[in-house]
């Protein structure tokens, strides 16, 4: 009686495909669940930078119109102390002036209106600018705060 050899080597063939179809098939699962992976990482960077590039475009937006409300500001004070050094207004004092005790003849001569020194008005607008300066840079930080950091 001979043994027939075919059906083993049959099997055998059988087995051997088999085995090699469960490994590829393991291999082609990684290889997906890497590429997913790799899919997902690329939609996290993307969406990160959507949203840093709308947090400059806001940004670029807030101090474009701070700066123009500062330079407006500034133009503002600017002229307004020109119109001062032309005579065309004039800065209001609440002051007195007291006799200090002396009794003297009032004329024309005493009639002029008390004034600022002129160290004094360039330190009016001096602390005046400042005032417009800080006021401005404040507000950019609470629009800045309030627009990215808390976002």
């Amino acid at each position: 009686m001979t043994f027939d050899w075919k059906p083993l080597l049959l099997l055998a063939a059988l087995v051997v495909f088999g085995a090699l179809a469960f490994w590829y098939h393991g291999r082609a699962a990684d290889e997906k669940q890497r590429a997913d992976a790799a899919e997902h990482n690329l939609k996290l960077a993307n969406d990160t930078i959507s949203d840093m590039q709308a947090r400059q475009r806001d940004v670029a937006a807030l101090d474009a119109k701070y700066t123009k409300e500062l330079a407006d500001a500034q133009d503002n004070i600017d002229q307004f102390e020109r119109d001062i050094a032309a005579g065309n207004k004039r800065l209001r004092l609440a002051a007195t002036c007291g006799k200090n005790g002396a009794t003297g003849t009032g004329g024309m001569g005493d009639a002029s209106s008390p004034r600022l020194t002129d160290s004094a008005e360039r330190d009016y607008f001096t602390l005046r600018e400042r005032i417009v300066t800080v006021t401005k840079q404040v507000g950019y930080l609470q629009d800045y705060i309030k627009g990215q950091c808390v976002r």
